[in-house]
């Protein structure tokens, strides 16, 4: 049973404060400086082939092994004014990224240990480690990890692991034009945004809800959260994600009950025979 599912998940180096991602998508203006950043630090191969993926101007479409940061151009219909008027458009954009979760079902169903919880309370997967079994995959609730085709490793942000170590941000925060990205300490991240939140309230922009924010939600909060400015489904996000291992404990002792009955079941079977 891993520490995550016994509910004491292990998050930084002693001393430590917790390092993650705050991404306000009402300072998104879909530049995609981030992806690129993302890309060159991390020499990762360009998206092959292009398509026109009928999702507006977005052409790499979603997370995958060679695209750890992906900026979502989202085109929603507004309906037309109640006193006439044509039907119009409004333009969600939002760069998604891994949630380094703080109970991670990846790290639960890895059995090479290719997965870990850095000292920055982020969650990286080691390649020379992972075996291409796949289990992370199914198990993260964000369907951010993927593979490669080629050779089966499992790929996805590492918040730029080794910038943090150097004592530098991720490539992507330090990309971003409009401060849309922020990285700094978990804590801090989510005063802001609290504040940020309020600030838009005040200016009438009532949609404004943070998601991911809260340390009571169903992965014990994620290490990159957003704003967002309309139901997370929009954004593609499931509305109550959980940890997918949340069972395990409770399955895995159901499993103990039951081999102990059925083990009891054939001794007395066994005995009575003999008898």
């Amino acid at each position: 049973m891993s520490v995550t599912q016994l509910g004491m998940p292990a998050i930084g180096a002693p001393g430590e404060a917790r390092k993650g991602f705050f991404t306000d998508t009402s300072l998104c203006i879909g530049c995609k400086a981030c992806e690129v950043a993302c890309k060159e630090w991390n020499s990762l191969p360009a998206d092959r082939p292009l398509q026109l993926t009928g999702e507006s101007f977005d052409n790499t479409s979603r997370l995958s092994a060679d695209t750890w940061r992906h900026v979502a151009f989202i085109e929603k219909k507004v309906p037309a004014p109640a006193a006439g008027g044509t039907e119009g458009i409004k333009w969600l954009m939002s760069s998604d990224v891994c949630k380094h979760c703080t109970n991670a079902a990846c790290l639960d169903v890895c059995p090479t240990g290719a997965l870990f919880r850095t000292e920055h309370g982020t969650v990286v997967v080691q390649q020379d480690i992972c075996n291409g079994c796949g289990y992370c995959v199914s198990a993260c609730p964000y369907g951010v990890i993927d593979q490669r085709p080629d050779d089966g490793r499992a790929f996805k942000c590492t918040m730029c692991y080794d910038r943090l170590g150097a004592g530098e941000e991720p490539a992507c925060a330090k990309a971003c034009p409009t401060q849309s990205i922020q990285y700094g300490e978990l804590d801090e991240l989510r005063e802001r945004a609290d504040a940020r939140v309020a600030e838009l309230h005040e200016r009438g922009v009532d949609e404004a809800r943070l998601y991911g924010r809260d340390p009571d939600g169903g992965v014990g909060g994620d290490g990159a959260f957003f704003l967002l400015l309309d139901e997370p489904e929009t954004y593609g996000l499931p509305p109550d994600p959980v940890v997918t291992t949340r069972d395990l404990p409770a399955m895995w002792r159901r499993a103990a009950g039951a081999a102990a009955g059925l083990l009891a079941g054939t001794a007395v079977v066994f005995w009575g025979a003999r008898k």
